[in-house]
């Protein structure tokens, strides 16, 4: 039987990627496999999904980017967490947090 891909909760999307940059400063690419690989494959980040949350935390300040050549030598555009981003990082992972002990609360009712 095939595996579905989890959908993304409301604003879960950010957090991952933030978590994605966290260690490194990744492309897009690179961020999508990033994602796929700390999730063990439970979320697919499609390119219609990613590259306008990657400009919106751009935008916010969250991230910064800068075009250089890729792993196969082609022009990238490679993103970094910001001081601010890492901020961001730590409140989203604590709201997270708050949330899931929240909703194992209210199962275990």
């Amino acid at each position: 039987m095939a595996q579905k891909n989890a959908a993304l909760v409301q604003g879960t999307l950010d957090l991952l990627i933030l978590q994605a940059l966290a260690a490194q400063e990744r492309h897009g690419v690179g961020v999508s496999r990033r994602i796929a690989d700390i999730t063990r494959g439970t979320f697919q980040v499609q390119p219609g999904s990613l590259f306008p949350a990657l400009h919106r935390l751009e935008a916010a300040g969250w991230l910064t980017a800068t075009w250089k050549p890729s792993e196969n030598n082609r022009r990238a555009k490679y993103y970094r967490l910001t001081k601010a981003g890492l901020r961001q990082l730590n409140h989203e992972a604590a709201e997270w947090s708050r949330a899931v002990q929240a909703i194992t609360w209210a199962l275990q009712a």
